[in-house]
């Protein structure tokens, strides 16, 4: 019993569920990645403009005869080409002589940054090598550097600071990223949920379906398409089921009313039978007579016990099959012989055709004639009572890998949506329910015998014209491969 703890929830709840979460931490992941490359686009993008801005500071201050201006008016031309170029930050710009004197600076040196001002010369000399720089308080400068140059002659330098907190990122470009990941983390869910509904609705049905078979209720109708193979397998193999349990309940409660109609028939004659005989009612002869009756029909009720103890035994691997082996051809011929002999086949003509040579088998001998039998019974109360004219054949013939035996019969054949049930237990097809009295055990019992031989017992054909049923026994392997050949030899027929 589940506690509530580990009580199961649903596919739809489980997998949605699941999915979010994956989803959820992929997005994460993506969002985390989008933002580092907005920081690098946004961080490159102020390194261009500040290397622009640097360009027009070199072009400015250097004039036609190769002098550095650094005149009153410079701050006020630097501020406005900075304002325009958009680098209005906290942008620190030194200009330096041909000697490495610093000769200007922006703002002022006294102006400077306190954290500046004490580094300044340490700050200089990394800013002539390095692209970035860390101060002590631990605050990341970029370093832009711009020769100032002359007929191809180096006169100075422009040297550029700017500080990494100063690189913004743009609040459309985080509302963008924002939007993005939610608008796929919604439509996501939304997918994830419709295919997680539309998966676990058909197992749904699955389970409402078994439910209904679990109270008796083996009708399981399903009409919607499937399309994914697996959800369609899982599906209509549930419903072949279901329909295979509805045939077995409709053959057990045939099988109750048949039992006991066909074990209450006898019974209830050989008590009348006995009744009169115990009253006196009858005398000499016909007293006679009726215990020939009751013996007749013990002899029938005591079938009937062991038709049902026999398939049981069997049925459960509680009998074993003694092989040893057989000239299978003179086998079959002895038992098509006795079987001859002991039925009134007056109009019926009965042929048997086998091959003269030798075949040997390793078979149980009492099982085989045990399934022909039952095979030749049913041909004979296919053909119909003597009178009738009626063919019977048992045909026997070698193939690459077995030898089978036909027993053909030229009766009304079995109707097409009785074939496929024409071996399970109990089942006696709509020709024999009024006419033949039997528990529908033969052939079920012949094909368990059959399988217990390592062959197989099958309807080979079955039409007005005639049913043709074919016994498949194994040829022992042979030491050579590819040494079979097939022969069939010539025929006798008896």
């Amino acid at each position: 019993m589940f506690t509530k703890k580990n009580e199961p929830v649903s596919l739809l709840r489980y997998w949605t569920t699941r999915y979010l979460l994956t989803l959820v931490v992929g997005l994460l992941i993506v969002g985390a990645v989008s933002a580092y490359w907005i920081k690098y686009a946004a961080v490159e993008k102020q390194i261009e403009v500040t290397k622009l801005f640097a360009e027009e500071v070199a072009d400015r201050v250097v004039d036609d005869d190769g002098n550095i201006l650094v005149g009153g008016k410079l701050h006020q031309t630097l501020d406005n080409r900075r304002k325009f170029m958009g680098v209005d930050r906290n942008l620190v710009l030194f200009i330096k002589d041909k000697q490495g004197e610093v000769i200007y600076s922006r703002p002022g040196m006294g102006m400077l940054p306190p954290e500046i001002q004490k580094v300044l010369p340490g700050l200089l000399q990394q800013a002539d090598e390095a692209d970035k720089i860390r101060q002590p308080t631990g605050d990341t400068l970029y370093v832009i550097r711009k020769n100032l140059e002359y007929n191809d002659s180096v006169i100075g330098k422009v040297i550029l600071l700017f500080p990494e907190t100063d690189i913004k990122i743009g609040r459309e470009q985080l509302q963008y990223l924002v939007i993005m990941l939610g608008s796929l983390g919604v439509l996501g869910w939304a997918v994830i949920y419709f295919h997680s509904r539309r998966l676990s609705e058909p197992i749904q049905n699955v389970v409402l379906s078994a439910r209904k078979i679990v109270e008796g209720n083996y009708d399981v109708t399903i009409t919607k398409p499937i399309k994914e193979r697996e959800i369609h397998e899982l599906v209509y193999t549930f419903k072949e089921m279901a329909d295979r349990l509805r045939q077995l309940e409709s053959m057990r409660t045939e099988l109750l009313a048949g039992v006991t109609h066909e074990l209450k028939t006898p019974v209830t004659s050989i008590s009348g039978l006995v009744q009169a005989v115990n009253d006196e009612v009858v005398s000499g002869a016909e007293q006679k007579e009726f215990l020939e009756i009751c013996l007749r029909e013990t002899k029938r009720l005591q079938k009937m016990v062991e038709d049902l103890l026999d398939f049981n035994s069997f049925a459960v691997g509680a009998i074993t099959v003694q092989q040893e082996e057989q000239n299978i051809s003179k086998l079959v011929k002895e038992i098509a012989s006795q079987w001859r002999i002991v039925q009134e086949l007056e109009g019926i003509v009965f042929e048997i055709v086998v091959p003269e040579k030798q075949l040997l088998l390793f078979v149980d001998s009492g099982r085989v004639q045990q399934i022909l039998t039952n095979l030749l019974n049913n041909a004979r109360q296919a053909v119909g009572k003597a009178g009738a004219r009626g063919n019977i054949q048992l045909v026997m013939y070698e193939t690459e890998h077995a030898v089978c035996i036909d027993v053909k019969d030229n009766g009304n054949g079995i109707p097409v949506e009785e074939q496929p049930l024409v071996f399970e237990r109990f089942f006696r097809g709509s020709n024999k329910k009024d006419k033949v009295r039997g528990l529908g055990l033969g052939l079920s019992y012949s094909r368990l015998m059959a399988k217990a031989l390592g062959g197989e017992l099958v309807l080979a054909s079955s039409s007005e014209q005639g049913s043709v049923f074919t016994l498949a026994l194994p040829l022992p392997k042979r030491a050579e491969a590819g040494a079979s050949e097939h022969e069939t030899g010539g025929g006798k027929r008896i």
